[in-house]
């Protein structure tokens, strides 16, 4: 019978592995989502998938995070048909749940402008390495998922 679960354990193992990969990515890192830093130099360095997610960290209400068109990127304007997105509570969390090139900037007048705001570019599944220089952090709700499975898989094998 155990021998029996065997593939079973092993399906359920690879695919909490591929679950667990899912990044999330402190924008700006230690300096968060402010005026003064150059976005694109951070996200350069690089890898975004779909599945990964965006913690951004800032003072409420003295920014947004507001995720734009292309257009609105280009001209720094996150109102009306421009603004796909838009949160102001000094924690946002963003999922990437497309690939595709993403926008985002901070909608407080002059702060686009002076450089506030980044694109990026997602692709569909994982692939190549990330800067070592950007630390990553499993998504905790992929972990916790894969660990309860395991567990569940072995109990299984075992019984």
């Amino acid at each position: 019978m155990a021998n029996a679960a065997l593939p079973l354990v092993a399906l359920l193992v690879a695919g909490c592995a591929a679950l667990a990969s899912a990044t999330t990515f402190t924008v700006g890192d230690s300096q968060g989502w402010t005026t003064g830093v150059n976005y694109n130099s951070w996200a350069s360095g690089k890898s975004f998938a779909v599945g990964d997610t965006l913690a951004f960290r800032y003072v409420n209400k003295a920014h947004t995070v507001t995720e734009v068109t292309k257009s609105g990127y280009d001209t720094c304007s996150g109102s009306g048909a421009n603004a796909l997105s838009d949160d102001d509570s000094g924690s946002t969390t963003v999922s990437l749940t497309t690939p595709g090139t993403h926008y985002f900037i901070c909608n407080v007048p002059g702060h686009c402008a002076s450089g506030m705001k980044f694109a990026i570019s997602v692709s569909a599944t994982r692939s190549g390495s990330t800067s070592a220089a950007a630390p990553q952090v499993p998504a905790m709700a992929s972990v916790v998922v894969a660990a309860a499975a395991a567990g569940a898989a072995i109990k299984l094998a075992l019984f």
